[in-house]
C-alpha cells in the first residue's frame, strides 16, 4: 500500500518537472501593450511629403483652370450657335410674315386703286362715279381694319385693366352686332349666366376678342341660323365667355392651325382674329377652347380670370 503511494508521488513530480514554468503556475501573465506614441517623421520625410502635396495641389489647380477654359469655350460656342439659330428663325419668321402681309395688303389696295382710277374718267356719269367711290371706300376701310388687326397682334395685350361688369360688356356687344346679324338673316341670342359678376381685366382687349369670335360666327352662319353669346361665372376662379354658331363647323385638319397668325380659309380674312383671341387669353392667364363638329357648328370658349394673378 505504501509502495503504491510512493509511485504516485513520483509520477506527479515527473509531470510537474516536464511542464514549463508558465504552465506549471496557474497565475495569468500580463499582456504586452503597444506604444501609442506616433513615430515622428524625419526631416527628409517631411520635405518629401510637402513637396508631393504641393505638386498635387498645383496639378489640381491647373486641371481646374483647364476645365474652366473648356467650359467657357463651349459656352461661347453654344451661345454663338444659339444666337445664329435664333437670328435665322427670326429672319425666317419675318420673311414669312412679310410675304403674308404683302399678300393681305396687295389685293384690297389694287382694287381701291382701280376704283379710284375710274373716278378720274371725265366721261363717267354721276351714278357710276358714286358706285366706284363707294367700292373704293369699302376697300380702304378693309385695309384700315387689316392694319389695325396687325398692329394689335404685334403690340400684344398692353391695355389698362379695370373693373367692369360682365353683363354690361355682353349688352354692348349684342347692340353692336344686331344690325349686321339682321342683314344676314341670323339671330343673335344672349345667354348671361354671370349675374352681377364684375371682373378686373383689359375690357377693350376682351371686347376685341369677342368681336372677332362674333364676326367669324356670323360669317359661318346660314340665313335662319342662330349665334349665341354667353357668359358663365361657375368656372371656379374664371369667367367663361363663349360664342357658338350653327354653321358648317371646322374640319379636324384645320383645328390645329386656326390660332396661327395669318392662317385663314376666307378670301378676305386677315388670319389674325383668332391669333389675337388666343393672345388676349394668354395675356390674362386664361385659355381658349374650341369644340367643332362638321355640319353641327362651332363653339369657342374664352376663359378669363375674375381677378388678376389667378393660376390656371
Amino acid at each position: 500500500m505504501s509502495r503504491q503511494r510512493t509511485d504516485h508521488a513520483a509520477s506527479t513530480e515527473t509531470v510537474a518537472e516536464a511542464l514549463p514554468p508558465a504552465a506549471a503556475a496557474s497565475e495569468p501573465q500580463p499582456v504586452q501593450e503597444s506604444d501609442p506614441t506616433p513615430r515622428a517623421l524625419e526631416p527628409d520625410q517631411l520635405r518629401q511629403a510637402f513637396a508631393e502635396f504641393s505638386a498635387t495641389s498645383a496639378r489640381l489647380a491647373q486641371t481646374y483652370l483647364d476645365l474652366q477654359a473648356q467650359v467657357a469655350r463651349l459656352s461661347a460656342e453654344l451661345a454663338a450657335a444659339n444666337g445664329e439659330l435664333a437670328r435665322r428663325e427670326r429672319l425666317s419668321a419675318l420673311g414669312e410674315m412679310a410675304a403674308k402681309l404683302a399678300h393681305q395688303l396687295r389685293t384690297p389696295l389694287a382694287a381701291a386703286l382701280l376704283y379710284v382710277g375710274h373716278l378720274a374718267r371725265p366721261s363717267l356719269d354721276e351714278g357710276d362715279r358714286l358706285r366706284f367711290a363707294t367700292k373704293a371706300m369699302d376697300r380702304l376701310q378693309y385695309l384700315e381694319r387689316l392694319i389695325a388687326d396687325m398692329l394689335a397682334f404685334v403690340r400684344g395685350a398692353q391695355g389698362v385693366r379695370c373693373r367692369f361688369p360682365v353683363g354690361g360688356l355682353l349688352t354692348d356687344l349684342l347692340q353692336l352686332f344686331e344690325a349686321q346679324a339682321a342683314a344676314l338673316g341670323v339671330a343673335v341670342e344672349l345667354v348671361d349666366e354671370a349675374g352681377d359678376l364684375q371682373i378686373t381685366a383689359d375690357r377693350q382687349a376682351i371686347a376685341g376678342a369677342l368681336t372677332s369670335l362674333l364676326e367669324n360666327a356670323l360669317q359661318a352662319s346660314r340665313p335662319g341660323g342662330c349665334v349665341r353669346l354667353a357668359a358663365r361665372a361657375d368656372a371656379g376662379p374664371f369667367v367663361m365667355f363663349s360664342v357658338e354658331d350653327e354653321g358648317e363647323g371646322i374640319a379636324e385638319a384645320e383645328r390645329a392651325r386656326v390660332f396661327d397668325p395669318f392662317y385663314t380659309t376666307r378670301a378676305e380674312g386677315s388670319g389674325l382674329g383668332l391669333a389675337i383671341v388666343k393672345q388676349t387669353a394668354d395675356a390674362h392667364g386664361g385659355w381658349v377652347e374650341l369644340v367643332s363638329n362638321p355640319g353641327e357648328g362651332t363653339r369657342f370658349s374664352l376663359y378669363i380670370p375674375k381677378q388678376p394673378g389667378v393660376v390656371k
